[in-house]
């Protein structure tokens, strides 16, 4: 079904609009997904009952989260919207519900013990998640043009919900980061001596710049160990880390620790949203530096401050000692 001429006329329409290489992965897999579950009809002989029935099914019957059933619904809205042109209106599915969770939240003692767990470029990562507030694609995703040292920022390109925005880069954190420019600036020679030297671009930004690409500035922070074709363009690059490995390397220092709280990398910019609050920086400052677009967002890290939290103090703390 992947090679089917229905599929490739979504992927072309998604290239031409530039999605993400993810997401472009994504809409496939649900498109693939309805056609499979409706029997395989072509979607243009399908309408509100077919989707209703899809949607319903991935909430009942496979117990999805809210998300992966709003993923799929988009996913699907976009085939009909912009392959077939024709308007979804006036949906009737039943929405699984979001529940409000509060954030796990690391200790600053927690996150040294799990830091002490970890080495080399994985050691750097946790850092600049706790430090900097990063997501975890956004670290990976860091290239060498994207941090300035001297007026320790860190530019976050193209972040979540197509944003850029620029964060710091804690002072301490100076020496390591030579370290690992060092370490692209040996792996990128390795690569121009064998011949190569280009970095994983959006094949748009490829086709504009061309052999730029080789440029030390635009590699990886965090480069991948193998070399590896582009999945859109075609030409041998290398590409950054895979989120994978750094989870699996987390998990073993999380367990090292006996740490028994859930720990993701997601976790460190909960953690690092927590402490600026705490130590008293100004709420709007963090909404800024972490992207987000609705204050109520950044607001909920108010609720895991504890005994900070607009000076309240517990009853049992004014008890008279016995």
């Amino acid at each position: 079904m992947s090679k089917s001429p229905f599929l490739q006329s979504v992927r072309t329409e998604i290239r031409t609009k530039q999605y993400s290489y993810r997401t472009e992965k994504s809409y496939l897999y649900w498109v693939r997904q309805f056609i499979l579950f409706n029997d395989k009809k072509h979607p243009k002989v399908m309408g509100n009952h077919e989707i209703e029935r899809f949607l319903n099914h991935l909430a009942v019957n496979r117990g999805v989260s809210p998300g992966t059933q709003n993923q799929a619904l988009c996913a699907i809205i976009f085939v009909y919207k912009h392959v077939l042109k024709r308007e979804i209106e006036n949906l009737q599915y039943k929405m699984t519900k979001t529940p409000r969770r509060m954030p796990t939240v690391l200790s600053p003692d927690e996150v040294a013990s799990i830091l002490q767990n970890m080495d080399a470029e994985y050691w750097l990562i946790t850092a600049l998640l706790y430090g900097c507030g990063l997501r975890i694609n956004e670290a990976l995703s860091l290239r060498v043009k994207d941090i300035d040292l001297k007026s320790r920022s860190l530019l976050v390109f193209n972040g979540k919900g197509r944003k850029d925005r620029y964060t710091l880069v804690p002072g301490s954190l100076r020496e390591n980061m030579e370290r690992q420019f060092a370490h692209v600036r040996a792996v990128h020679e390795s690569d121009l001596a064998d011949g190569f030297g280009l970095t994983s671009v959006p094949a748009s930004l490829h086709k504009k710049y061309g052999p730029a690409m080789k440029d030390f500035g635009w590699q990886y922070l965090f480069p991948s160990v193998t070399r590896c074709v582009h999945p859109i363009a075609g030409y041998v690059c290398r590409h950054h880390l895979h989120h994978s490995s750094y989870s699996r390397r987390l998990r073993q220092a999380v367990l090292a620790t006996g740490i028994t709280k859930r720990v993701t990398a997601h976790t460190f910019r909960h953690a690092f949203a927590t402490e600026l609050l705490r130590s008293g920086s100004d709420i709007r400052t963090v909404q800024e530096i972490l992207g987000h677009s609705d204050i109520r967002t950044t607001e909920i890290y108010t609720h895991v401050i504890g005994d900070r939290r607009a000076g309240t103090v517990s009853p049992f703390d004014r008890l008279p000692s016995s």
